[in-house]
């Protein structure tokens, strides 16, 4: 039996439309879960390295919550549980029309589908970011360390020019995968209602039953999204071969402030 393709059930019309909406809702909510997950990474690393005994607890307490739990019983306990425990003039103000809270392509970002969705993937892959960071930090060798205090490097400075740069090179790969994950997960937020790709390639399929096109149709935008992703990362992110070389510039610029000094 040999199926014939119909891509004008996909290609055309309300359904065309809908993958169009639920490819910009992607992309939306994707790039606001990275800058979360970024930003509460950042914190709690920070946390991790000055907070002493405490903040190391805390940290190891977030990552632990949200790393061994499922992603989508996250998203339905913040839409369901977490959303009503909100004080109702901030439940009332996110629910009312605001002009503003449209992006482009018609996405509503001020909804308690969109910011939830944008919590959860924030949260469950800011743990995750969180370890690589610190891995990436790690690996950093000793010597390094050493060779930066003897040249009268801070604790901060040393940080600063000799630690993140070699951290973030080493680790950044991992970093974008997690990035990727985010993007691919972010198909878990129809369990909510939330109307991204995956949610409009099934309302097609009950549409008009064009499962096959609109799953098709549907992958090849995942696989779009994750290569381009993959590239602008890879392109502006952090390198080991920049890095070295910039820790060496940095390294004899303080060797010779140190002389000039003396």
């Amino acid at each position: 039996m040999t199926h014939l393709f119909d891509w004008q059930g996909v290609l055309s019309g309300p359904p065309l439309q809908w993958i169009l909406s639920g490819f910009l809702t992607t992309l939306w909510v994707t790039l606001a879960g990275i800058v979360l997950a970024s930003l509460l990474a950042i914190l709690f690393l920070a946390l991790r390295l000055s907070g002493g005994r405490v903040g190391r607890g805390i940290t190891a307490a977030w990552v632990s919550l949200f790393r061994n739990t499922p992603l989508l019983v996250q998203l339905l306990f913040w839409y369901f549980a977490a959303w009503n425990l909100l004080p109702q003039g901030v439940r009332e103000f996110v629910n009312d029309d605001h002009g503003w809270s449209i992006l482009p392509g018609d996405v509503w970002w001020l909804t308690p589908e969109f910011l939830c969705s944008a919590w959860g993937l924030g949260v469950f892959t800011s743990a995750f970011l969180i370890e690589e960071a610190a891995s990436g930090l790690h690996s950093v060798s000793n010597g390094q360390r050493e060779a930066a205090l003897a040249q009268g490097f801070s604790s901060w400075g040393m940080l600063r020019y000799i630690l993140l740069p070699q951290g973030l090179a080493n680790a950044w790969q991992p970093i974008v995968g997690q990035y990727l994950n985010l993007m691919k997960l972010s198909s878990l937020a129809s369990g909510i209602g939330f109307a991204e790709l995956t949610y409009q390639v099934r309302q097609i399929e009950s549409y008009n039953a064009h499962a096959l096109e609109a799953f098709a149709v549907g992958t090849g935008l995942y696989l779009l999204t994750g290569i381009v992703l993959g590239l602008l990362f890879t392109r502006f992110g952090p390198s080991p071969v920049g890095s070295a070389k910039r820790v060496k510039n940095v390294t004899l610029k303080r060797a010779r402030s140190v002389e000039d000094g003396r």
